[in-house]
């Protein structure tokens, strides 16, 4: 075949065939295919869009371009993927919550992009947690353990990891077709069973707009589910923080402070992190319904056998082994902690997610290029929701940081997030819609 051929035909509007996907995807990965066809075929793509059908093909030759993971277990095979917001540490909660139900969850996660948090930077917030593993641990963390929150190795979907550099250069990383192909096989080469998708919608999030986030969530499930995976999709709302904290080892404080019991048994957060594991369950044949699933999901977590899998996974990847007892004291801290309070009342009307997600940026909580070290300690705390009633001098958020340049820094950006009114906004749901 010829790169040349292929992005002609893609150019004037012609279906590619299996064929063609699959010797395009083994060209980026081996390098056969230049950068420039890279590019070619990125903006052909972009322009003219494909079928379900070619998505499709795109997304298992992404796959099958590097290893392909398979599960000898005595239970399904269970993932979840977020598009990401602030304040989004659902994956913490679900993979352990979903291994004490039965299921298997090797979950290959990302780093920060942009505002959003990254949940391998919060696992590495943990001392002594590596997000490194082998296939070979990865298989022993399955049997042992049965959740894992890890990095992709460089042979998990080599194609995609190429295509994708080459996007982020030629203004085409928001073709949704794109965007369906580069998640989806990286999601299908862990050997996945059933998926559930969150498609965040809101001022935290990458999709603004309802018809963007339904028309990336319709695209992910039909390619998915055509691919063999049973795969639905949650629209959910991010226009407010998921939870009250913001930055890697103040995230991990929430989590475990539901998983021990201390509180957030019924915050926003572990309702999505209920409601996610529920359709997972029932996808996974281990629950009668999507209800029956979200109770035992909620179960798990309640009777302390998510934080047992939690723990458990956190001693196996190199963090303390009595993490369930001693993780107030293991977290970093920042040295400076500072408490923000509003200057006038009223009730928090809106709030700008992407601005806080930036803020814990700039605080070093992520990163501005690649190269940069995050900071584990620094980010936001006691973040007010919306709705809140807030009287003058009521904080409205505590920031965490390295120094009091940064924190003041911080303190602005915090304030101009916030809008307050003098009556109360109409929330919206936590769950706009689901899709299957």
């Amino acid at each position: 075949m010829d790169a040349r051929a292929i992005i002609a035909g893609l150019r004037q509007g012609q279906a590619p065939s299996d064929a063609e996907m699959q010797w395009f995807a083994e060209g980026l990965a081996n390098q056969q295919v230049s950068d420039a066809q890279a590019g070619a075929f990125a903006m052909a793509v972009c322009l003219q869009g494909l079928s379900v059908d070619a998505r499709r093909a795109l997304t298992l030759a992404m796959r099958d371009s590097g290893d392909v993971l398979q599960w000898d277990l005595d239970g399904p095979v269970l993932d979840k993927h977020s598009t990401g917001g602030v304040g989004d540490c659902v994956s913490l909660l679900l993979a352990p919550a979903l291994a004490a139900c039965g299921a298997y969850v090797p979950m290959i996660s990302g780093r920060g992009l942009g505002h959003t948090g990254g949940t391998l930077d919060k696992m590495e917030a943990i001392p002594g947690v590596s997000v490194s593993v082998s296939e070979e641990q990865l298989h022993a963390m399955m049997r042992d353990v049965g959740c894992a929150i890890v990095g992709a190795t460089s042979q998990i979907a080599p194609a995609d990891k190429r295509l994708y550099a080459i996007r982020d250069v030629t203004g085409t990383v928001e073709s949704l077709d794109l965007i369906t192909a580069s998640i989806l096989s990286k999601k299908l080469a862990a050997g996945t069973d059933a998926l559930v998708l969150d498609v965040k919608l809101g001022s935290g999030a990458f999709m603004k707009t309802r018809d963007d986030a339904e028309a990336l969530a319709r695209s992910l499930t039909e390619t998915a589910n055509a691919a063999g995976c049973r795969t639905s999709a949650l629209i959910t709302d991010m226009n407010q923080p998921l939870a009250a904290s913001l930055g890697n080892a103040l995230e991990i404080k929430e989590i475990m402070r539901i998983l021990s019991g201390q509180s957030g048994a019924d915050s926003r957060l572990a309702e999505l992190t209920a409601q996610q594991g529920g359709v997972l369950l029932a996808h996974g044949g281990l629950v009668s319904d999507v209800a029956a699933g979200v109770q035992k999901i909620k179960d798990a977590i309640a009777s302390g056998a998510a934080n047992d899998r939690f723990c458990r996974m956190v001693a196996t990847m190199g963090g303390p082994a009595d993490f369930a007892t001693t993780w107030e004291q293991d977290l970093p801290t920042a040295p400076i902690v500072r408490q923000i309070v509003a200057q006038a009342p009223g009730y928090v009307a809106t709030i700008d997610g992407e601005a806080l997600g930036l803020a814990v940026v700039h605080l070093g909580g992520g990163r501005l290029v690649e190269s940069d070290v995050v900071a584990p300690a620094v980010g936001m705390s006691d973040l007010a929701p919306l709705g809140a009633e807030i009287a003058e001098g009521t904080v409205i958020g505590t920031v965490h940081a390295a120094d009091e340049a940064s924190a003041d820094q911080a303190e602005a950006r915090l304030r101009a997030a916030y809008t307050l009114a003098e009556t109360a906004p109409e929330l919206p749901p936590l769950i706009h819609e689901r899709i299957s």
